[in-house]
């Protein structure tokens, strides 16, 4: 079980998710270029402590990524506001990656055509979507609702 955060613009939600996936025992990758240093004060800060019990993997590129050992070692799950699969209509297995994308723009194309399903969390009518952070926070509590520890 695997969070990936695709291109993070933002380090607070990054440093968030790294705190997400240790609570929720998920590994986690960042896929670069980020809109931070990746040695960003903030992104330490809302870690917190908590990077050392989920410690991130850099990947410096979606290609970098694609062909990780990471990447080969479950199905990539992309959560989508554009997904016509609800969240809990979808079957998770204990190694399945799911994966973010930039907070402004999602994934590009080529990103989405290599994800072997995409998922969406239903929101409230006229939300258009959750933080990143969140959203990673969702999607780990609803696949350990369904796999257990």
């Amino acid at each position: 079980m695997r969070l990936v955060l695709y291109q993070p613009e933002i380090a607070q939600n990054a440093g968030a998710a790294i705190r997400a996936a240790a609570c929720f025992g998920a590994g986690i990758d960042l896929i670069e270029p980020f809109g931070f240093p990746a040695d960003a004060r903030g992104l330490k800060r809302a870690a917190m402590d908590y990077g050392a019990l989920a410690p991130p993997t850099l990947h410096t590129s979606w290609s970098a990524f694609a062909s990780s050992e990471a990447r080969r070692s479950g199905r990539l799950i992309l959560l989508s506001t554009k997904a016509a699969t609800p969240i809990s209509d979808f079957a998770f297995r204990g190694d399945d990656l799911v994966m973010i994308g930039r907070e402004s723009a999602g994934v590009p194309e080529d990103v989405r055509a290599a994800c072997d399903r995409a998922v969406r969390i239903p929101l409230a009518p006229g939300a258009r979507s959750l933080n990143a952070a969140a959203t990673g926070a969702v999607a780990l509590a609803e696949m350990r609702r369904q796999v257990g520890w």
